[in-house]
């Protein structure tokens, strides 16, 4: 398991978007958006801070010219241009950055690795499952819980690829010992149900979401739990939110 925190320090920020410190969103809706083909040589510019403008530049465009060189950049010396890089795939996606990707996972910046399984969500890539599970259940709590959302975003991927990652999240919703990262667990869980026929696997899943809603102790949690049985729409998990709003629980 990682032992490192993002550094060294470990605060409720490190839960935040995976775009929060590129500094894309932030007052820049009344800025000009960066040139692709300026953006485009600075990618290969030798000084670093050029290289990170670049990276975090291509977070909001999009241009498949600059695929290769962000996937160069992932093993880049400097951890503030991987990690740019990391979001810029996510928001650049392509089949050929998904394994590049896998790699990075070993990466030893936690923020590089909460980027890369970002990325990975967006993907959609069935290559991506087994190493988001491994990073779901190993990884630091940040990474784990971006990994959780990453999860939920392969619902598409068909029932072979569905059936794999909802016991892992079960676990997640279960038992980890961070409330974000159990609702997480919750948010993809419904994301998932919605795509299972409505067999053992579905039901251990709507189980799983039942307990979370009546017994953990966490608001937050309990919310989305509800959340999701809501958007999924379970008979049975209908008439228990119907219950305890009833009994006053919710």
């Amino acid at each position: 398991m990682h032992n490192d925190d993002l550094g060294t320090l470990y605060t409720q920020s490190e839960f935040d978007s995976p775009l929060d410190r590129t500094g894309t969103e932030s007052g820049a809706e009344n800025a000009s958006p960066p040139d692709p083909e300026a953006m485009l040589l600075l990618l290969d510019a030798p000084e670093t801070p050029q290289r990170v403008l670049a990276a975090r530049a291509f977070c909001e465009i999009r241009d498949d010219r600059a695929i290769p060189k962000l996937i160069a950049l992932l093993g880049d010396a400097c951890p503030l241009v991987r990690v740019s890089a990391a979001y810029a795939l996510g928001r650049n996606t392509s089949a050929e950055a998904v394994d590049p990707l896998i790699t990075s996972l070993k990466d030893w910046n936690g923020y590089v690795r909460k980027g890369v399984v970002w990325a990975l969500g967006n993907c959609r890539d069935r290559r991506a499952v087994a190493p988001l599970i491994d990073a779901l259940k190993t990884d630091i709590s940040a990474v784990r819980l971006w990994a959780a959302s990453s999860l939920g975003q392969l619902s598409k991927l068909g029932y072979e690829s569905i059936v794999g990652v909802v016991p892992p999240l079960i676990e997640g919703l279960r038992n980890d010992s961070i409330s974000a990262v159990r609702s997480n667990c919750a948010w993809a869980l419904g994301q998932l149900c919605r795509e299972l026929p409505s067999n053992a696997v579905y039901a251990g899943a709507i189980d799983a979401l039942l307990e979370a809603l009546e017994e953990d102790q966490d608001m937050g949690v309990r919310e989305d739990a509800r959340s999701s049985l809501l958007r999924v729409g379970d008979p049975r998990g209908l008439q228990a939110i119907e219950d305890l709003e009833r009994e006053g629980w919710l």
